[in-house]
């Protein structure tokens, strides 16, 4: 007995031979086979163990919901485990190896498990490794890590490239079978842009190698080849076969990964689909059937055995038996018998089912209470409606145990499954806008049904999008599949044997029993309790069954019970195809500044800030050091006037009637009152009253702000306001958009800075006229160019940002540094901009660590006391965050102006020992002062506040550094803010 190539049908070419290994032996297949079906042609149905129990395992299913046949394909940094052979593409050299096996997949030791069966029940996990407690970090957390997963994964950098594209369609159908097809004919045919994906290299589903069925006058699968021609002629129809959408997210965005074929220059794709209208046409999955050693190898569905047959032209056993629980074991007893596979028995658990008329046996109402054969099915033991057992010799076994549809990209967006008793199946959430569900995903039972819904599903999208598309029509269907579901038969009685539920983790009928027992008989319970569902193919075989016997356990039905949360992926994604062209010096996209090119022509020297390139410094002829640059720019600045590129920061335009109400809430201080034309400093807090983020914002009308954020948390800060104005309060009329690309933003700062911009910007820019804390609309060049003018410092000095449309940054820069020339302005990149800060005592995210309050860094007068309400009001009333001695901000200045410190270093009372034990705090900024004449520093030191003028000890353990320094008061330079206000 023995499974083999049949001698003809399948659609593989049959002129040509591929050498492939499986375990370093060598086999021929032929082009169109998967590498499941090419070793089942040879004769090898053991392609696998399970994860608990070493059990010997061979492919249950032909398609992406394989549970057991995985395998790691691939070599060096190519090395994929964990992969589908009933999904791998046979390709000549292909070497694949089994997993979870040694040392060998014939002779695994691991299979001793088996002995130890009844003490690795449901939850043995946690009630074997707690006792005794020093055993855990000893014994069993090493041995669990060991014994964790299946295949093993490559440490080698992959080298291959991967792509990531957008696709925008008016329709997008998911599943080419026979729904599919008839929703892009009916889109096609009208002109419409559709997109039609199918996760197999073949377009056509159940039609293909189906010569049993008609439609029409052609054949099912001559039927599938002449659409998918019809398809192909039209430009604007993609089908994309080898291609599956793996979620579905907000706006109608599905996320799809496309496999390559053997040989292409890239192994996969990543596709960002955005669609008007989606159908999903995913068909349906055949459930297994819970009977004694249901997981032999040689024991799959039916549909398994078809497509084997029918596409690969592959016999999966010489006598085959067939067990099913409604007409479709019938169907399927028929058709494989068609295509030359023999047959051993016909099974069907009904009473009343009518006998097929088949060369096999027929076996009404009886069950197949066991499976036998260890490493390959040798004979299955029925049980008749007498009771008497009877064994029959078989070397495969097809079961149908109803269909489940593959609703599960429905779901995606937090919708639930609903059960229905007249298809004995979950069905996908009702009221899914523009997304439907045709054909066997919806319900449908037949071919004619599925032909009909797919059609009309497409013609009523997009006749709702305001195309017309009449349905397609096609030929009556002969040979069709009856459509009366069965009752589900979820389990068999008394198995003879492990009855498994889920293959890959090894649930079996007992486990489920005791979680109810244990009292975890929740859906969800269960789930982590015994690990169903939690493998590769997260549960696409075993949910609905494991739902089924929690329902019959518990005295419900399985709508009470009801299902675990479908989430993408549908089916693993790499991290090659998410990550695209993401890699090495691509790990992340470049940003640059709008006055990237002004500061190159000026000689900057830059740095990598988060995404953005910022230019750090600008070095002249004769400074052979980066501290001349930023000390001549630093002084320049003070003296005279710099420019410096501030349009990386984060901008936000804030619209609406309530945005001044929703600010007063997101910020601590006030803004409600904030007059139209004035820009205020605020501080947003998180929920637990630490602060998120600070910056200015600024009122240029009754019903528009503009805020500005750190440069690293502009998109961090988008998403908080974002999740408040949309969750927490979205009664108020607020929008919010991102502004920071559209603006080329740069700082004029320094005594000059008035007169410099006078003669570049229209109007009176007199203290009078712009005071500090001014911002408003201004025109530059007489008129030639609106901008946004405010006057805001972080220097310290007179100083004004100058915000034009991006295009015409580099420009007005230009004009400023002419404007300027005379006046001895220069450039100054972020680190004299980072010595101009700590001078002056300004934080950045340096000191907003995460774990500070407002008080903390000296702002506490600016928290709110009369609002209602604001972001983290009332946990900065806990007690901890006003306790006295917590981190504050301070300064630090060496007592012998020689000596420095370093940023980091950790601060001590002096005369204490150099400990951890002995922190106070640390240095947060540190710099060179060159108007102080020696390093300065900003820390968090415990009750600084109350420390000023102690002498302390700067200690760097790393560099060994000891550094008699004293605290004193944050703000070295202009402390009474005249140079501010000038």
């Amino acid at each position: 007995m023995s499974a083999s190539r049949l001698p003809q049908g399948g659609r593989i070419d049959r002129s040509r031979q591929i050498a492939f290994t499986f375990d370093g032996r060598a086999y021929q297949g032929h082009p169109g086979d998967t590498l499941a079906s090419a070793l089942i042609a040879n004769d090898r149905l053991l392609m696998g163990r399970s994860f608990k129990y070493h059990r010997p395992r061979g492919p249950v299913t032909a398609g992406a919901a394989e549970p057991n046949a995985l395998v790691t394909i691939g070599s060096g940094g190519r090395r994929q485990a964990n992969t589908r052979a009933t999904m791998v593409e046979l390709s000549e050299g292909l070497a694949a190896t089994s997993q979870n096996r040694w040392p060998s997949l014939d002779f695994d030791i691991g299979a001793v498990n088996g002995l130890l069966s009844p003490f690795l029940s449901a939850g043995f996990y946690y009630k074997t490794f707690m006792w005794p407690a020093p055993f855990w970090e000893k014994v069993y957390e090493p041995l669990i890590r060991r014994a964790a997963g299946l295949g093993r994964a490559s440490h080698e950098a992959d080298p291959d490239a991967y792509e990531k594209l957008w696709a925008h369609c008016d329709l997008l159908i998911v599943g080419a079978g026979p729904a599919g097809l008839a929703a892009a004919l009916t889109a096609g045919r009208a002109g419409t842009r559709a997109i039609l994906l199918d996760e197999n290299p073949q377009a056509g589903g159940s039609l293909l190698g189906d010569t049993g069925r008609r439609i029409g006058a052609e054949t099912a699968d001559a039927f599938a080849d002449a659409a998918l021609r019809e398809l192909a002629d039209m430009p604007h129809v993609r089908v994309l076969p080898r291609t599956t959408a793996f979620g579905w997210y907000d706006d109608m965005v599905f996320g799809a990964v496309e496999r390559l074929p053997p040989g292409s220059p890239m192994p996969e794709r990543l596709w960002r689909i955005a669609a008007r209208r989606a159908i999903l046409a995913t068909g349906a999955e055949e459930r297994p059937l819970v009977f004694g050693g249901n997981d032999v190898p040689g024991v799959m569905t039916a549909d398994a055995a078809l497509a084997y047959a029918r596409r690969h032209g592959v016999a999966v056993g010489s006598r085959v038996a067939v067990f099913a629980q409604s007409d479709a074991g019938a169907h399927a007893a028929r058709a494989l018998e068609a295509a030359g596979v023999g047959l051993a028995a016909v099974i069907d658990t009904r009473a009343e089912a009518t006998d097929p008329g088949l060369s096999a046996p027929f076996f009404p109402g009886a069950v197949v209470a066991g499976a036998s054969g260890g490493k390959r099915l040798r004979a299955v033991t029925l049980r008749l409606p007498s009771g008497e057992e009877r064994t029959i010799e078989a070397d495969a076994l097809a079961m149908s145990g109803g269909f489940s549809p593959r609703i599960h990209l429905a779901c995606h967006r937090g919708g639930k499954p609903r059960w229905s008793e007249a298809h004995s199946a979950f069905l996908a959430p009702e009221a899914l806008g523009p997304l439907s569900l045709a054909g066997s995903a919806n319900g449908a039972m037949t071919l004619a049904e599925c032909l009909d819904e797919g059609a009309r599903a497409a013609s009523a999208a997009l006749t709702d999008w305001g195309i017309a598309a009449p349905p397609a029509r096609f030929g009556p269907v002969e040979g069709d599949l009856s459509g009366a579901p069965a009752k589900p038969v979820w389990r068999i009685a008394a198995p003879k044997g492990k009855a498994f539920v889920d293959y890959q983790n090894d649930v079996h009928l007992a486990d489920l029993g005791l979680a109810v027992r244990e009292g975890f008989a929740h859906v969800e319970l269960a789930k982590r309790y015994t690990t169903n569902g939690m493998a590769t193919d997260q549960g696409k075989l075993s949910n609905v069954n494991a739902i089924g016997i929690l329902a019959e356990a518990r005295g419900l039905s399985p709508a009470e019970v009801g299902t675990t949360t479908f989430r993408p992926f549908y089916t693993p994604v790499s991290f090659g195809a998410l990550t695209g062209v993401a890699k090495g010096r691509d790990f992340q996209p470049v940003r640059r500044s709008p006055l990237h090119g002004w500061a190159e022509r000026n000689g900057a020297r830059f740095v990598e800030t988060g995404l953005w390139y910022r230019s750090a410094w600008f070095p002249r002829a004769g400074e052979t050091h980066w501290r001349e640059s930023v000390d001549r720019e630093a002084r320049t600045v003070r003296e005279a006037a710099g420019l410096c590129d501030v349009s990386t920061l984060g901008k936000i335009e804030i619209f609406g009637a309530d945005a001044a109400t929703f600010l007063d809430r997101i910020y601590c201080n006030g803004f409600a009152k904030l007059p139209v034309g004035r820009a205020r400093y605020g501080v947003m807090l998180r929920e637990d009253g630490m602060i998120y983020d600070d910056g200015t914002t600024s009122r240029l009308a009754e019903d528009h702000f503009v805020m500005t954020t750190t440069t690293a948390l502009a998109a961090g800060v988008l998403a908080h306001l974002e999740f408040y104005a949309q969750t927490v309060w979205p009664e108020l009329d607020v929008r919010l958009a991102s502004s920071t690309d559209q603006w080329a933003q740069m700082a004029l700062a320094g005594p000059r800075a008035r007169d410099i911009l006078s003669q570049v910007v229209d109007g009176d820019l007199s203290d009078e006229a712009v005071p500090f804390m001014a911002a408003r609309a201004v025109t530059l060049f007489g008129g030639r160019l609106e901008g946004r003018l405010f006057r805001i410092s972080f220097s310290g000095e007179l100083a004004y940002e100058i915000a034009v449309p991006a295009g015409y940054g580099e420009a007005v820069a230009d004009a400023l540094m002419a404007a300027g020339a005379p006046h001895g302005i220069c450039p100054y990149g972020a680190e004299a901009l980072g010595v101009l800060r700590i001078e002056k005592g300004h934080v950045t995210h340096a000191e907003i660590n995460g774990t500070v309050t407002a008080a903390d860094l000296g702002m506490g007068r600016i928290v709110s006391r009369t609002k209602p309400d604001f972001v983290g009001k009332h946990m900065l009333e806990r007690e901890g965050l006003t306790a006295p001695g917590r981190p504050a901000l301070v300064g630090v200045q060496p007592l012998d102006p020689a000596t420095s410190f370093r940023t980091g270093s950790h601060i001590h009372k002096k005369g204490a020992d150099a400990t951890l034990e002995n922190d106070q705090g640390y240095v947060t900024s540190s710099c060179f002062s060159p108007h102080i004449g020696s390093t300065i520093g900003l820390a968090l030191v415990a009750g600084g506040a109350e420390r000023h003028g102690e002498e302390v000890l700067v200690w760097n353990g790393l560099a060994g550094e000891f550094t008699p320094a004293r605290l004193c008061a944050p703000c070295f330079v202009d402390p009474d803010n005249r140079r501010l206000h000038a």
